[in-house]
């Protein structure tokens, strides 16, 4: 009898334990909330209507409540979903990775196509900018020769497009030089005397890095052009090419309402693969994921034009819509491995 007994006890923590080890790797312990964690690029007010339309798309889907983590850090955004704290982000490639290397759990949903609506196009611009693009003229070309020894504007060291690629490629130029050929990354964290920079600033979001350059506290910056569309406008040259000269807006929303009219010139333009909406599959069920996942790329959200913004409107949204063929589309980890690769 008591063997039986202790047979019987013995099953059902078996069971029990089981069925924990099977929710917890599911999601299904997952709560009646999802949290969204944004970018400093993506937390601002003129983005609110943006960010409420998904949330309540995403109500509608699943029947959950979903709440923002609107953020000022990178770092803040990229724990939240390492950690627990948030079952959703937008974040940035460099920044999915980072989130990636810390727990697993956390993967790719979807990212915004190309004008293709595919991922064959699925990418946007990392500029470096300048007060006067004709002070980096050589022999007809632009070169970012003249960048060595500026104050120079990053957005974050967690940032693809405002550190990741930019360093990459500043790295990659000068080191084939003899005085820089031992030149990294690393050296460009900081500025200061024998250092590649006289002064290196940190914009803490792309907006961020591009009005330390207009009020003249840096001399070159590195940003997005998708961050800033929604605050400038081009004013001379082809767009994201070297020598375009962009004017800040008339009406353009904080931080550049203390800079209108002012304008900055490219130097440089690097394409850089679209940011991700991720999940965090330790807090969200597989039909949640589901549900999540069919919404994010149904036409209800590509034709929303608070989240995808006509050339022509006014609104302040996520993403801009040109072909009419713009959608969030499915995404898999190893598409992001071309970021991997810049820190090999």
């Amino acid at each position: 009898m008591k063997k039986s007994m202790m047979s019987i006890l013995m099953l059902v923590i078996l069971l029990v334990f089981t069925g924990c080890s099977s929710s917890s790797s599911t999601g299904a312990n997952e709560d009646d909330t999802l949290t969204v964690a944004w970018l400093p690029n993506e937390s601002g007010e003129d983005l609110g209507e943006a960010r409420d339309e998904i949330g309540k798309i995403l109500e509608d889907a699943t029947g959950k409540k979903v709440e923002h983590k609107t953020t000022t850090d990178y770092n803040i955004a990229i724990e939240a979903i390492a950690n627990g704290n948030a079952d959703l982000a937008f974040l940035g490639a460099q920044g999915y990775i980072e989130a990636n290397n810390k727990n697993d759990s956390v993967q790719p949903l979807v990212v915004p196509s190309g004008e293709s609506g595919t991922l064959d196009d699925a990418v946007y611009n990392s500029w470096l900018a300048v007060q006067n693009a004709d002070d980096y003229k050589m022999n007809g070309e632009y070169k970012i020769d003249g960048i060595q020894g500026k104050k120079f504007s990053f957005v974050s060291n967690s940032s693809t497009s405002g550190f990741k690629v930019p360093s990459t490629g500043i790295v990659d130029y000068f080191s084939q030089q003899d005085k820089f050929k031992e030149l990294k990354a690393e050296d460009l964290l900081e500025g200061g005397k024998d250092k590649f920079f006289s002064e290196v600033l940190y914009g803490g979001s792309h907006q961020g890095s591009a009005v330390n350059l207009l009020t003249g506290k840096a001399e070159v910056a590195a940003f997005c052009d998708t961050c800033v569309n929604n605050y400038v406008e081009l004013a001379d040259g082809e767009e994201n090419k070297a020598g375009a000269v962009y004017k800040v807006k008339k009406d353009a929303a904080e931080p550049f309402n203390t800079v209108v009219g002012k304008t900055f010139s490219l130097i440089s333009v690097t394409p850089v693969l679209n940011a991700p909406f991720v999940v965090n599959t330790e807090l969200v069920s597989e039909e949640t994921r589901e549900k999540i996942l069919e919404t994010l790329m149904s036409d209800e959200i590509a034709n929303n034009e608070k989240v995808f913004v006509p050339e022509d409107s006014k609104l302040s949204g996520l993403f801009k819509r040109v072909s009419g063929k713009e959608r969030l589309v499915e995404v898999e980890d190893d598409w992001f491995n071309p970021i991997r690769e810049l820190s090999k």
